[in-house]
This record gives C-alpha cells, structure tokens and sequence, in this order.
C-alpha cells in the first residue's frame, strides 16, 4: 500500500476539491493547476504509489480510470473533439503526486505529444 497522499484526503473530502465524478472505485477532481482548459485527475480510491507497483487485483479500479474518463469527457463537452489521457510514473516520467492518477486533458487541440 503506498504511504498516503494529499489524494487520499481529496478522496475521503477532508480537504476541498472540485470533485466532478466520484464512485466506490474511482474519485476525479479539477486539477488545481490545469494545463489545458479541461484539466482532471481521476484515481483510484485505493492508495497505489506508481504504475510499478501495479498488482493483479487492482485491474477493476484502474479500468475504471478509462470509463470514468470516457464518461467524464462528455460531460465536459470535449468527448466529440478529442482529449489525452496520461499517467506518469516516478520523477523521470513526471510524477509528482505518489498515488497513481491519470490526467485527463482537452477543451483545445493538444498538438503530438512527442516532436522530432
């Protein structure tokens, strides 16, 4: 189980966040510091550090991280145009909270992701 996170809290609503989805498996709240118009985070409600310590009985939550998604995109309005989804894993790949959480970005054309 990963050390508890600032996520944790958000999930329990100790702290205040724009939640915009919450069920028994998943939470997801308004990025704080969004980079795109539409800016979420969905989690799990399991604490889980990184993708690397991923283990079998948490495919049901982190499956539900893409239909959260799907559902939540077209309650924003960008289902139709387009979003990226992205999880990072550890400080190399960006990873700045330590509970494992997709982002869900849209709301303007996003370019490549990766430039030559």
């Amino acid at each position: 189980m990963a050390a508890e996170t600032i996520f944790s809290k958000i999930i329990r609503r100790e702290i205040p966040a724009d939640i915009v989805y919450q069920d028994e498996l998943v939470t997801a709240f308004r990025d704080i510091s969004p980079r795109a118009p539409t800016h979420i985070l969905i989690i799990p409600n399991v604490e889980i550090a990184t993708s690397n310590d991923v283990l079998p009985e948490h495919e049901a939550a982190l499956g539900r991280l893409f239909t959260a998604a799907a559902k939540i995109a077209r309650q924003e309005g960008i289902a139709e145009n387009g979003y990226r989804l992205i999880v990072n894993c550890n400080e190399h790949g960006g990873q700045e909270v330590y509970h494992i959480h997709m982002h869900l970005l849209g709301g303007r054309p996003l370019g490549p992701i990766l430039a030559n």
